[in-house]
């Protein structure tokens, strides 16, 4: 069985330790921990990554966060993968720091990147790890505060809330998703 795990970020060394780039630093650490580099393919990084007989197919868009439709819906079609077997990950500030929340469908929340997605590939019944980050700014700062980079106190946590996310999408492909959200929701 074949699965698409998207993580969303932006490209470009400046954003990559902003909270908005916390889908990528997960699939990075989904890679990492099966040896396995990403390449570059069309709209994005790609990795297949091989855990308990599945295969993940793991993207990290370069189309920037609000096209990110684009790298997901060109990967479903290329791999064959049909919408129930993609996860989306990604940041959301209505969650305290590393909460973490799956549905296996739902509202954009305002995330641009999923509503981007949805508005791509025809809907949103698609599961969604979403990964708090928290919501620390003042009014009309928030891009500010999901462009900006972890605090000290938030890096100190960060690795081990990485851990648990890569653990949800392990779950995802082999119990389900059901069972993960179960799992690992709210952990």
């Amino acid at each position: 069985m074949k699965y698409l795990i998207a993580g969303l970020g932006n490209v470009g060394s400046e954003y990559a330790e902003t909270r908005h780039n916390i889908g990528f630093k997960i699939a990075d650490a989904l890679t990492r921990a099966s040896a396995v580099s990403f390449e570059s393919g069309r709209y994005g990084d790609i990795a297949k990554v091989k855990f308990k007989g599945r295969t993940l197919i793991v993207l990290k868009p370069n189309t920037y966060m609000n096209l990110s439709g684009k790298a997901v819906n060109y990967w479903l079609q290329q791999e064959k993968i049909p919408k129930d077997k993609l996860l989306v990950v990604t940041d959301d500030i209505a969650l305290p720091f590393g909460k973490q929340r799956m549905r296996l469908k739902g509202s954009d929340g305002g995330h641009n990147g999923l509503k981007n997605i949805n508005q791509v590939c025809g809907g949103s019944d698609y599961a969604r790890l979403r990964v708090g980050v928290g919501d620390d700014f003042q009014k009309g700062r928030q891009v500010d505060y999901v462009l900006g980079e972890w605090s000290e106190e938030e890096r100190a946590d960060l690795d081990k809330r990485i851990d648990i996310a890569v653990e949800t999408i392990q779950a995802f492909a082999t119990l389900g998703g059901a069972r993960a959200m179960n799992l690992f929701n709210n952990k």
